[in-house]
C-alpha cells in the first residue's frame, strides 16, 4: 500500500466522529460482560484509575473536621466501598476518540466533590438548582469558552450546541483545541471537552448550524427545552431568528461580541415584549435579513454592536482586502467565556434580573495612570 493509502485505512480505524463515552457500572453481568469485551479489544490505549484517591478526597470533603485523621478517614473509606473491591465500584468510562478508559466516582458524588471547592459562592443547594439547567449555545468560538467554563462551574448539566463550521489552523489563535482536531466540526469538539470535564452531561448536538429546519427542535427538540441562550454566531439573520425564537419561548439570551468586552443580557422570559436586541435594529426581524451580500452581513452585525473598540474599527476596512476576517484574540474569547458564565448563573438563581448591555472593557480599566501601588514605592 502507498502512504496516502496506509494513511487513510488508518483514519478509518479510529473513532474520528464519535463524542458520546461509553459507561460501565460493574454491578451488572450487561455492562461487565460489555466492559470485558473492550478490554480484549484494541480499542483502549490508556487506562486512568485513581478510584481510591478520588473515594478518600470524597470522605474527607464530606467530614472537613477529620482533616488529618487518617484511620477515621479510612474507615469511612472502607465503608463507602462496602466489602467490594474498588474496581468494582463507581463508574468506568471509555472514551472512543481517544482511546482512554478512566475510572470515576458515580454521578451525584463525582459532580459533590467536582464543585466542592464552589462553596463559598455558590451552595450546595444552588448547585443543585443548576444542575437541572439546559444551555443551548449557538456559534462555538466565544461559545465554546462559555460552554466549558459554564460546566466547569457546574452551572447547568445539559447542553445544546450549534455550529456548522470545522476547525480550521486559522481558528487555533483563539480556540482551545489541539492540532489533532484540524477538519473537527466544532460541536464535536465541545462535545469532547464537555464529557472529558464530566462523563455525566447531557449533551445533544447540531453539526450542521441552525437553520429554519432545526431552529424549533433546538429550542424544544427532545432532548428538552433550552432554560437559557448564549448565542454567539456571525450570521446576523440566525442572531435576529434565535431570539425571535427565545421571546417565543420566554428565555433569557446572552451574547459577547469579543470586542470590548460587552456583554448583552435580554431577558425575554421577564419581558415577552422586549424588542430584539435591545430595539437597535427597530422593527426589523429575521425574515428581513435574507440573502445579505458580505458587505451587508459586516454592516448589520456592526449595527447590532454598537460603539466598537478603535482596533476593531480600524479593522473594518481592511476585510477582505489586507484582512481575511473579523480579527479576534483568544484573550478576548477567554474573557467572553468567564463573562457568559458569570451572568448565566444569577440569571438563572434569580440574582440578577435586568435586561441592557455591559462593558468590561480592559483597555479602559487596566491602564497606564489608573492602577494604584498596592504599597508605598519606599515601603517593605
Amino acid at each position: 500500500m502507498t502512504i496516502p493509502e496506509l494513511l487513510a485505512a488508518r483514519e478509518r480505524e479510529g473513532d474520528v466522529l464519535a463524542w458520546r463515552p461509553e459507561l460501565f457500572r460493574l454491578g451488572g453481568d450487561g455492562d461487565r460482560q460489555r466492559f470485558e469485551e473492550l478490554l480484549v479489544s484494541r480499542r483502549v490505549r490508556e487506562v486512568c484509575d485513581t478510584f481510591a484517591e478520588q473515594v478518600a478526597d470524597l470522605v474527607a470533603t464530606l467530614h472537613p473536621p477529620l482533616k488529618g485523621d487518617r484511620d477515621r478517614l479510612a474507615r469511612l473509606a472502607a465503608e463507602y466501598l462496602g466489602g467490594a473491591e474498588p474496581w468494582q465500584v463507581g463508574t468506568w468510562v471509555f472514551y472512543p476518540w481517544s482511546g482512554r478508559l478512566v475510572h470515576l466516582l458515580d454521578r451525584d458524588d463525582f459532580r459533590l466533590l467536582r464543585t466542592d471547592r464552589n462553596r463559598g459562592k455558590i451552595s450546595r443547594e444552588q448547585q443543585h438548582s443548576l444542575a437541572g439547567r439546559r444551555i443551548g449555545v449557538i456559534g462555538l468560538s466565544v461559545g465554546n469558552s462559555a460552554a466549558l467554563t459554564l460546566a466547569t462551574e457546574g452551572i447547568a448539566t445539559a447542553f445544546t450546541l450549534a455550529d456548522f463550521d470545522t476547525l480550521a489552523l486559522s481558528n487555533l489563535n483563539r480556540l482551545r483545541a489541539g492540532v489533532h482536531e484540524l477538519g473537527v466540526n466544532k460541536t464535536v469538539i465541545a462535545a469532547r471537552q464537555l464529557f472529558e470535564l464530566d462523563p455525566y452531561l447531557d449533551v445533544d448536538v447540531y453539526p450542521d448550524g441552525l437553520h429554519d429546519n432545526n431552529i424549533k427542535r433546538f429550542f424544544l427538540g427532545g432532548s428538552g427545552p433550552i432554560d437559557l441562550l448564549v448565542e454567539e454566531c456571525d450570521e446576523p439573520r440566525i442572531k435576529l431568528a434565535a431570539r425571535e425564537w427565545a421571546r417565543t419561548c420566554r428565555i433569557p439570551v446572552l451574547m459577547d461580541t469579543n470586542d470590548r468586552g460587552m456583554l448583552d443580557i435580554e431577558r425575554y422570559d421577564l419581558e415577552p415584549d422586549r424588542p430584539l436586541l435591545h430595539g437597535i435594529l427597530g422593527p426589523i426581524g429575521s425574515a428581513d435579513l435574507a440573502d445579505l451580500s458580505r458587505t451587508e452581513v459586516i454592516e448589520s452585525v456592526l449595527k447590532m454592536i454598537g460603539e466598537i473598540s478603535p482596533k476593531l474599527a480600524g479593522s473594518i476596512p481592511r476585510i477582505g482586502v489586507e484582512l481575511s476576517s473579523w480579527p479576534q484574540l483568544a484573550s478576548g474569547v477567554s474573557l467572553g467565556g468567564a463573562l457568559v458564565a458569570d451572568v448565566a448563573r444569577r440569571v438563572l438563581l434569580g440574582e440578577l434580573r435586568e435586561s441592557g448591555r455591559f462593558y468590561v472593557d480592559l483597555d479602559l480599566l487596566i491602564r497606564d495612570g489608573v492602577g494604584a501601588d498596592p504599597l508605598p514605592v519606599d515601603g517593605p
